[in-house]
This record gives C-alpha cells, structure tokens and sequence, in this order.
C-alpha cells in the first residue's frame, strides 16, 4: 500500500463494493500538519442507508454459516493484519500521531484481536437443562442480534474497531462501521484487509462520514438492532436516547477520570513510572488514562517531586522520530481544548507544577508538554475529562480518604493503587467503584482476552472484549421440546 495509492483508494464499502462519496475530505498529520495522509470519500445518507439494507440483506447467510467459515475468515484478517503490521503501523503514526513503536504494537494487537475471536467463533455457546417436567428438554442456545452498527473513535483507530468488528462476524452478525473522520486512513486499511476474507456481499460495510449525518442515520435506522459506540459522554448520552426510543441493543463507553492512589508504603519509583505512562503516553490520550493521581500526606512532596523530575525529562516530537516517547495531540480543537483546561486550572488556583506549553518542533504539529497541577477535589481538573497529557495530584490523609476521593467521581472505568499491603490492595479490588482495578501498575494497559468497560457514567450495557463480548452481539433462546 503506497501512499500515493492511498489517496485514491480510501472509498467506502458497500455491499461488497468500493464506492466513492458525494464530497472529499482530508486527514493530515498531526506531527506535520502540512502533509495530507489521505484524501477520503464522505458518504451521505442514502448511502448510509444503502449499507444498512445490505447488510440486513447479507445477515440471513451469514448468520447461518458455519463455525468454521466465519473462524477462517477472522483467521486470515488476523494473519494479514499482523503480517502488515508495520506498514499498518506507520499509517497509524502519520495520521493520529501515536509514537511509532506504539502504532505498531496496536496494529498487532488488532491482529491478535480477530484472531481470538476466530476460536471463539468455534465455541458455540449453549447448554441443555433438566426440566422441572418429565420427558421435556430444555436447550438454551445463542443466536446472533442482526445487524450491528459500530461507531469508533479516533484514539484507538485500529485496536477498537477490531474488538467490536470480530466479535460481531464471529457470531453472525452483519456490521456497518463507521470510523472517526480523524482516522478514515486507519479504518480504509482495515476495511481494505476485511474486504479480502470472503465474506457474503453486505456481512461487512464500511462509511466514512460525519456523525451528524452518516453517524446519525446508522443510529436511527430501524433496522439496525444493536450499536456499540465508543467516544465522549455528551454524544453517548444522546445515541443513548435515541437508540433506547425504538429499543436498540446499546454498548456505550464514553470515558473517565480515572484515580491512581499511591500509598506510603509503596514503592515510590515504581509507582512514579505508573503515573508517568498512565496518565500522560500516547499524549493522554486514553479513557483509561491515570489523571487523577491521588497520594498519602507523607510521601506526597517526594512524589511529585520525582514525578516533576521524570516529566521534564520526556521526549515530545514527531511520531516517527526515533526515541519520542510522547507524540502530538490529534488535531487543532484537541490541543486547543487541553490548553483551555490547563488555563482553567491556573484561573481556579490549582497549583502549576510543570508543563502544559505549547512546543515547537522542526516540523508544524499539535505539540504540548504534559501537564501537573496540584489541585482540590472540586477543581474541574480534577473533575472533568480532559483526554489530553494533563493530570493533577490530590492529597490524601490516609487509606480512608484515598479510597474516598478515588470513588469521588461521576465516572467508573478503572482504578490503580500503588502499595505493598495485600490488605490494602484486596480491599481496594473490592470497594473501588470502578469496572476495572489495577494493582502496582498504571491505569492504562488492559488485554484482550478479558472484559473491558467501567459504571457509572463510564459506560452502559454489556462488557467489551474477552468471552463476554458474546453478552451483547448475541441473543439468549430458551427452547423446550417434548421428547
């Protein structure tokens, strides 16, 4: 894949063929804002519409196509995937700004994404029950929803719509994806490689489009029966509405402002690095992201400190830069809304302890240091999501008042703490009102094998990722027959 050919291929796909749109857009680096990474078609409504009817046309074969089919089909995405993964990787780096070494880890864990679910596609989920009455058997068995619509963000463009992609076509579903206009790159690509594993005309469709449009239409289509969103809060909330009001099967993760406490009794230096990579890598970018970091009265000085320390010595820059530890902010409105945040921190009385600048670099790019306040539990640094590399720290008298101030929040995706006390780390597993916990590590790093997703206004519906996924892209049937 050329970049030069880029340019010319990035169409939708729909019902098995590659369409162009009615206008073009454009995706730029963010490491460089003056080179275009990919000239795109936009899709419209109709054919928004045109999609979903195929592939509500497409889910009568699918869904009853073998086992084996749909496992080698997502087998031989996987292996193509991860075959490509540097070349993936690359395009990821250009067009989101994800350091380079990152990109490519995400684009191999993609591939090994399908690939777990080409097993799962294997395990038929069902078992037969004894009935309270003589002679009848009960089977309960799992059938797919129909046709799914997944809409992705831009931070995860490859990781993402994998975990809502395979899980769909393992389990007989049709799927309309639609990826942020940030990344349409990222999700051609991958659409590109799925479009080569034989699957019915229609089973896979891809839009790129605004959400007001082409987002909105895949949302209120009748005959779209689930949607799994991932993205911010206030459009969560109104997809919420909306596919609830003609009773939709609904996957929403929309975010956090995710706690990490540190003990006294931790280990300082290890709990310094879990802050470092949880709450500012891949540009803090993530809504696992460690932004809270929430630290005991006695080591409180000495962390911040060594904290401060390690962030003055972090290398921002071009993604594709050797050693760059730290990339771009996404885009203009991304980076313009971190440095309103940091403003309003300052304005508040938080106390700056290090960075929050703009930087300049060789190349034009959304280029920011990471960001450390000293805040107070009120401070809407403290309180609202950023996703961008800025975090503040609060103080904490004791256990009590750690766990306390973790828990103090609208948002429930994860929660670390860094200690030595199995007895602390046991009861904080148990009472951190959170989807997720991580023990002596950072916030951000989760597998794909288990589920993902958090409480409260974090997320809504069934789990993400591991087995669980076939909570929400299948249907439970209860069926009894007279032997």
């Amino acid at each position: 894949m050329k970049r030069s050919d880029l340019q010319h291929k990035a169409r939708q796909y729909i019902n098995g063929r590659w369409e162009t749109g009615v206008t073009t857009g454009i995706s730029r680096n963010p490491s460089d804002t003056g080179e275009v990474v990919a000239e795109y078609a936009r899709a419209d409504r109709s054919q928004a519409e045109r999609a979903i009817r195929a592939a509500a046309d497409a889910f009568a074969s699918w869904s009853h196509s073998t086992p084996q089919r749909r496992a080698d089909a997502l087998d031989q995405i996987g292996s193509e995937i991860l075959a490509r993964k540097d070349e993936l990787g690359l395009l990821l780096a250009r067009e989101e700004g994800k350091p380079l070494p990152e990109a490519v880890a995400e684009a191999a864990r993609a591939g090994q994404i399908f690939k777990f679910f080409a097993g799962e596609a294997l395990r038929s989920p069902g078992e037969t029950v004894a009935s309270l009455r003589p002679g009848v058997q009960v089977d309960v068995t799992r059938e797919p929803v129909g046709v799914v619509g997944l809409i992705t963000p831009w931070n995860f463009p490859y990781a993402i719509p994998a975990w809502k992609i395979a899980p769909a076509l393992a389990f007989g579903n049709s799927v309309v994806f639609k990826p942020s206009e940030l990344v349409p790159a990222c999700g051609w690509a991958l659409a590109e490689i799925i479009s080569r594993a034989a699957l019915p005309a229609g089973a896979f469709n891809l839009l790129m489009g605004s959400g007001r449009e082409v987002g909105q239409a895949i949302v209120e289509h009748p005959a779209v029966d689930a949607l799994s969103f991932t993205g911010s809060v206030p459009v969560g909330e109104r997809l919420l509405q909306a596919g609830a009001a003609r009773r939709a099967r609904l996957q929403l993760e929309m975010g956090g402002k995710n706690p990490l406490v540190v003990m006294a009794d931790a280990d300082l230096e290890r709990a310094v690095e879990c802050a470092l990579q949880g709450a500012f890598f891949s540009a803090g970018q993530r809504c696992t992201a460690s932004s809270r970091l929430i630290v005991e009265s006695s080591v409180h000085d000495s962390f911040v400190a060594r904290l401060r320390q390690r962030m003055a010595a972090l290398k921002v820059g071009h993604a594709l830069e050797p050693g760059i530890e730290i990339g771009p902010v996404v885009d203009g409105p991304q980076l313009q809304r971190n440095l309103d945040a940091v403003q309003a921190a300052r304005e508040e009385g938080a106390e700056h302890v290090w960075g929050g600048d703009l930087l300049q670099r060789a190349s034009p790019g959304h280029y920011m240091s990471p960001a450390l306040f000293l805040a107070q539990p009120e401070h809407r640094v403290a309180r609202d999501e950023i996703f961008g590399p800025v975090a503040c720290v609060l103080r904490a008298d004791d256990y009590e008042h750690a766990l306390q101030l973790a828990n103090d929040t609208p948002f429930g995706l994860c929660a670390g703490i860094c200690t030595r006390s199995l007895a602390h780390a046991t009861h904080f597993r148990r009472h951190a009102k959170v989807g997720m916990t991580m023990v002596n590590l950072p916030t951000a790093g989760v597998d794909y094998h288990v589920p993902f997703g958090g409480r409260k206004a974090s997320s809504y519906g069934p789990r993400e990722q591991g087995r669980q996924a076939a909570e929400f892209y299948t249907v439970t049937k209860t069926g009894y027959m007279q032997a």
